[in-house]
């Protein structure tokens, strides 16, 4: 666990500097998170292939599967809340060495999601252009089963029982960075007061802070980990 949050802390870092520069990196994956050094926790983050500014987006249909942000499946537009998403993702697998949301296709995929984080907020979908797809009428949603006949249904496992873990506070952590609304959805700044990331920081004897903080004025200091 100290090693992940090492990891946590300087991707953090990296997607504050990205947000400070208008910058969404659009496809964050394990894949794309390689160690400067074999035997160091120093990372860098690459690939920036799909990358594009906040007022110059390109493609609207980004990110690979695991690690897509709901807002782009759903036909919202994004911003550099998509990374977040990934970023949550990218913490649960490097815990349990699975991908935490393993859809074989866009409907399955969302189908994952909503089995941990229930259905999409009314006010989310009224923005939702692909809603059609994944969702009838009555707002339900559509229960495909995918190639082994398996069929997921909203709100039926719990994120801890999905991480194995029963740290609260790294659940939490996890859980605001998959918030399904990514104007609610924290930002790098705030994650990094996070109480899982000040671990870092903080002496063992230091005292811990309450696990969902309310979000802070002042800012972080960033650092180019890119």
């Amino acid at each position: 666990m100290g090693l992940i949050r090492r990891f946590a802390v300087q991707l953090l870092y990296c997607l504050k500097f990205l947000k400070d520069h208008g910058i969404i990196h659009c496809d964050l994956k394990p894949e794309n998170i390689l160690l400067k050094h074999p035997n160091k926790a120093g990372i860098k983050v690459i690939d920036f292939g799909s990358a594009c500014f906040i007022d110059e987006k390109v493609y609207t249909y980004i990110q690979s599967r695991f690690y897509r942000a709901p807002e782009i499946m759903l036909g919202i537009p994004y911003t550099v809340a998509i990374d977040m998403w990934s970023l949550g993702c990218i913490l649960s697998e490097l815990f349990t060495g699975y991908p935490l949301f393993p859809g074989e296709n866009e409907a399955e995929q969302l189908a994952c999601i909503m089995e941990i984080k229930g259905i999409p907020p009314a006010e989310l979908m009224v923005q939702a252009t692909r809603s059609k797809l994944f969702f009838n009428e009555d707002g339900t949603a559509k229960i495909v089963p995918n190639s082994r006949g398996k069929r997921r249904f909203p709100s039926t496992r719990k994120l801890d029982e999905k991480v194995k873990t029963t740290d609260k506070v790294f659940l939490d952590f996890i859980d605001l960075c998959l918030e399904w609304d990514p104007e609610k959805r924290w930002t790098p700044e705030e994650a990094l007061r996070h109480e899982w990331i000040q671990e870092v920081f903080l002496r063992p004897t230091t005292g811990r802070r309450p696990v969902r903080s309310s979000r802070p004025s002042s800012s972080t200091n960033s650092s180019s980990n890119c």
